[in-house]
Parts: C-alpha cells; structure tokens; sequence
C-alpha cells in the first residue's frame, strides 16, 4: 500500500510518500515541504500547494492519502490555514477517487511512538527509527507527514476491520428492519 502523507499548513505544508509491505515493514520513498511566504495573498498560497499536491499525485500515485485532523488550537487564523490546505489536498485526492483518512495528532503520536502525548523529538526518532533513515527528517514538517504515512499504515489493518464490522452491522439492521416490515 502505497500512503501519502500530509502535515496541512499555509506556510509549510510536509508531503510524504512510503510503501508499506508484509507487518510492520515501512519504505519512505519521497518527502518535501511546500512553504508559501505568509505575505502572499491566501488564493495563491493555496493554489502552490495545490499545484505541488497535484505533482506529487501524479507522480507518486498514492493508494491513500492520511492527513492531520486540524486540532483546536488558540490563534484561529493558524487552524483556519491548515483546515483550508487540508481541504484543497483533500479535493485534489477526490478528484482522483483516492481514499482520505484523517488522523489526530494524539492518533499519530500513539502509533508511532506508543505515547499520544509524545514530544516532536520522540515522534521525529521514531520515524527515524521505523524508517531506517540514516538522518533525522528536518524540517518537523517533513518528519511530521512521514509520521501520518506511518500512522496510517500502521493503523489500516483495524480501520479495515472496523469498515467491514460497520457494513455488515447495517446489512444485519437492514435485513431485520424487512423482517419486522414483512411480520406487520
């Protein structure tokens, strides 16, 4: 399974990609940062990332993209930028019918390094670890897409299962909803 992942953000935005094989077994196989000068004009600054999002999913052709979830934080405008530069990557995955999962930092923290409250530190070492890399990923944007790449490969299995539990859970009410239809 090929995973793209995002750390959303206006003025740096951390695009990955990794291969996930046979377990536990991750391959990193791109990462960047998109950085568009906050004194730019907000439909350009989306429209860069938009443009290398683009790129990066014609070039890598991602099976899934996994994205931060824009947490609560106290400067509206910051989570106002990431929620609108998750929102044109979500639109461009989409556009190409490219499933999007969006995972918490506390998610992304607990899968990586088994502590949601982890530190950037810990998660960056961790990546550098569950990777193999021969350095540390910098900037913290890069090290933190790789993170939701990881996260999301680490957690597809059980999103999977849980998909399946639904679907036939609804079936099940379907069916027994018709029998109590047909029993009137």
């Amino acid at each position: 399974m090929r995973v793209m992942g995002v750390d959303p953000g206006l003025t740096r935005c951390g695009l990955s990609m990794v291969e996930s094989g046979r377990g536990r077994n991750i391959v990193a196989l791109d990462v960047d940062v998109v950085r568009t000068p906050s004194d730019t004009a907000l439909p350009r600054r989306l429209l860069t990332i938009s443009d290398a999002v683009e790129h990066w999913l014609d070039t890598h052709q991602p099976d899934v993209i996994a994205i931060e979830r824009v947490f609560a934080q106290h400067n509206v405008s910051t989570v106002m930028g990431t929620a609108q530069a998750g929102g044109v990557i979500a639109v461009a995955a989409a556009k190409r019918d490219i499933d999007v999962h969006f995972h918490t930092p506390s998610e992304v923290k607990a899968a990586v390094t088994g502590n949601g409250t982890a530190d950037k530190a810990q998660v960056t070492a961790m990546v550098t670890r569950i990777l193999a890399l021969q350095a540390k990923p910098t900037p913290a944007d890069a090290a933190d897409a790789l993170a939701l790449a990881i996260c999301h490969c680490f957690r597809a299995p059980m999103l999977a299962r849980m998909a399946k539990a639904e679907a036939l859970a609804a079936e099940q009410r379907r069916k027994y909803a018709a029998r109590l239809k047909a029993a009137r």
